[in-house]
């Protein structure tokens, strides 16, 4: 279903600043950086082996990643699996029983294809399914 570890979303208050750590600190490189409207963030993707670290920024408080940032302050958002098909992992996932947010996948990131999985379903963690633009 999933091929390797695409993302760690990360949620944070001040973006330069959590850029600034990751890049001095940690000597991971900024590869995208992008304000995607439809999931309400900005969002940066650094560069680390052959996934990322996404750090994101709520575009306010009625967004996903504002709410978050509300109730539980900044750190881990979520964990995100890359699929080459993202409908049949959906289809996969929704066979098992599982509670999906997204019953269709919607754009993200680089014009990825992206769904959410309901963290009570998942033991806690809110998992992405990302299908990579071609």
């Amino acid at each position: 279903m999933f091929e390797r570890i695409d993302h760690i979303g990360v949620a944070v208050e001040d973006l330069d600043a959590a850029i600034e750590l990751y890049k001095d600190q940690f000597q991971m490189s900024e590869q995208h950086r992008e304000t995607v409207e439809q999931q309400g963030v900005e969002a940066v993707l650094l560069e680390i082996g052959e996934g990322h670290v996404e750090l994101l920024k709520p575009l306010g408080p009625d967004t996903a990643v504002g709410k978050f940032l509300a109730s539980r302050g900044p750190g881990l958002h979520h964990v995100a699996y890359q699929t080459s098909d993202i409908d049949a992992a959906l289809e996969q996932v929704k066979a098992a029983g599982l509670q999906l947010i997204d019953e269709a996948p919607r754009v993200g990131i680089r014009g990825s294809r992206v769904a959410f999985v309901h963290p009570k379903a998942t033991g806690g963690v809110l998992t992405e399914i990302v299908e990579p633009k071609h």
